[in-house]
């Protein structure tokens, strides 16, 4: 078994795979000059939104602005409270304080996703919309969320910055709510050369709203600004180089889950460790792969000492950062997202992973264990 270093995304190694197509593609953005907002993203618009079960796609440069854009366009405004799971990258509060409204904050369940039953006690007469985060590749429970926010007149908003090609029941993420909102920073399963997202969507007006204000509130006169928007708009650069990675898309979705399924088989004997929960009638697509133990911050630093580039997402829950102080959250009030976050640690996960680094993980945290 090897003893070299196992990073925890390995961008080396799937570059070099398709580099022969990566380079040409970016090096015919550069002759033809034409570098925002072109043929290329036009296409990536289509062939992703088609791709999730979706009639519109809207490129933007970040999934950030995936997100705020999203709820831009769907009116949400000062005032305005919209709930989501406290545990999240930030970016998912980040974009309804943009908005100017607040964040309020479910806890999560056992699957890492927002815990269903909560979220209508948290609904006020302010509340707007609901967040649901497919949070590490799992589709959150979409049925349930869908009831609520109809019986309660709510817009469902889907955060799948992690989620790309997962399925809920068949269908995709992005296609359930009133739109789907992607990452594509490097290290996601579908990975732009920089900063990239998009929105997927079947309404039309809102895909119209939405594709004005990434661009200056422009519609179709270059000088005519129908509203103050913000420039959102995807390089050509980062459309050519993600075109080239949709065609692998699907299989490196299935090698991720053949890895979680290796992983789950090497980690079975080991009562400390608790693997990541799959639920039934689901596609998990494993953006991360996230097990839980007590004895967390040693066995990280076991891990990496020993070159293995394990690392936390997120070890520190939304309600408890300095930025979202002011809301008055203590702690304790979340509970189960507030252990959670002492007990997670994300391993080694990238489609090019073998069963002998898996193997070497596995025995390092088998050796930690004793």
């Amino acid at each position: 078994m090897s003893n070299s270093n196992i990073p925890l995304v390995d961008l080396g190694k799937q570059y070099a795979s398709i580099s022969h197509e990566i380079e040409p593609a970016i090096l015919e953005v550069l002759r033809t000059t034409r570098f925002i907002a072109g043929p290329r993203v036009d296409a990536f618009e289509q062939e992703f939104s088609a791709m999730h079960d979706s009639s519109y796609g809207i490129a933007v440069n970040s999934g950030t602005a995936a997100l705020h854009v999203a709820l831009w366009a769907l009116g949400i405004k000062a005032g305005d409270e919209v709930i989501l799971p406290v545990n999240t990258y930030i970016a998912t509060a980040e974009a309804v304080s943009l908005c100017g409204a607040t964040p309020v904050f479910a806890d999560q369940n056992k699957y890492f996703n927002i815990d269903a039953t909560q979220i209508e006690s948290l609904i006020t007469e302010r509340t707007k919309a609901v967040i649901a985060v497919h949070l590490y590749g799992q589709p959150a429970c979409l049925d349930r969320i869908s009831e609520i926010c109809n019986a309660n007149n709510l817009i469902l908003l889907e955060d799948c910055a992690q989620s790309h090609l997962a399925e809920y029941k068949g269908k995709k993420t992005g296609s359930f709510g009133a739109a789907g909102c992607f990452s594509f920073y490097p290290g996601k399963n579908l990975g732009a050369c920089g900063e990239a997202g998009a929105v997927v969507t079947s309404d039309k007006d809102l895909a119209s709203t939405m594709q004005q204000i990434k661009q200056h509130g422009v519609s179709n006169d270059k000088y005519q600004h129908n509203m103050a928007g913000h420039n959102y708009r995807m390089e050509e650069l980062q459309a050519a180089a993600l075109r080239v990675k949709l065609n692998y898309i699907a299989e490196w979705t299935d090698l991720r889950r053949k890895h979680a399924d290796t992983y789950r088989e090497m980690l079975a004997d080991i009562d400390s460790i608790e693997v990541p929960l799959e639920m039934d009638n689901v596609k998990h697509v494993y953006h991360l792969f996230v097990i839980k133990t007590e004895n967390r911050d040693a066995l990280l630093d076991h891990l990496n000492s020993n070159g293995i580039g394990a690392g936390l997402h997120y070890p520190t829950p939304l309600h408890l950062q300095p930025a979202y102080a002011s809301l008055g959250y203590k702690e304790g009030e979340l509970p189960v997202a507030e252990k959670s976050a002492k007990q997670i640690l994300s391993l080694p996960m990238f489609p090019e992973l073998t069963n002998d680094q898996i193997a070497r993980v596995c025995d390092l945290i088998r050796k930690f264990q004793g």
